[in-house]
């Protein structure tokens, strides 16, 4: 029976992973796309090194990059830290709390930067080492949208593994309604239960009506 759920599910993301694949290719020429004025504000949660930080930057965003693995921060901040308009914050975003863990790659010893953007604060997904982790500063990203001066344009969110979570509490804050784009990409099949989880956000974004919001970012 494990088995034969197994060989299920590997069907199953191998199908999903085609149909995909193409809405993949349309976000990611979506977002290339989207006009960007002088000033506008951009978000890239879980920004890594900085490379969709600095695409955006380039368009004229002034731009909000949170990363919280140490060793992606520290070359993402050097390559901002004099550059007006890209703020680099060495958090992790977060529904609730100040502090967070941050589980790194099981083979992160043998190369830092290379899996640094496998991090996550989710324990049990599939490629981390659960003994191995490190304790991080963590901003709420509703209440940080919420202190914001103007309306977010755009909204990137690939943080291995929390975003539906965040999804949610900004659709329970109401502070979707403040981003104009949001790009998310979900990591169905890395997270125990991250499948049924989209699905049912998929749903709750239909009943209520929100169509700014695109999961098929990757």
């Amino acid at each position: 029976m494990a088995n034969a759920a197994a060989i299920a599910m590997k069907v199953v993301r191998k199908l999903h992973a085609a149909r995909k694949r193409p809405r993949q290719r349309r976000a990611a020429r979506q977002f290339g796309a989207l006009p960007i004025q002088p000033g506008d504000i951009a978000i890239d949660c879980g920004a890594n090194v900085g490379d969709v930080t600095a695409a955006l930057h380039a368009r004229g965003a002034e731009v909000w990059a949170f990363e919280p693995n140490p060793v992606a921060f520290d070359r993402l901040h050097a390559r901002f830290r004099d550059v007006e308009g890209g703020h680099c914050e060495p958090d992790a975003v977060v529904t609730a709390g100040s502090h967070a863990r941050l589980y790194l790659h099981r083979r992160y010893a043998r190369d830092p930067l290379g899996h640094s953007a496998g991090s996550s604060l989710v324990a049990a997904k599939h490629n981390l080492d659960e003994g191995h982790w490190v304790d991080v500063p963590a901003t709420v990203l509703s209440d940080f949208i919420a202190s914001l001066d103007r309306r977010v344009r755009i909204l990137k969110i690939d943080v291995e593994g929390t975003e539906i979570e965040l999804l949610e509490s900004l659709l329970d804050s109401g502070m979707i309604d403040r981003v104009d784009h949001v790009y998310c990409e979900t990591h169905e099949f890395k997270v125990p239960g991250m499948y049924a989880a989209r699905r049912a956000l998929c749903r709750r974004l239909a009943d209520e009506d929100v169509s700014h919001v695109n999961l098929d970012w990757a």
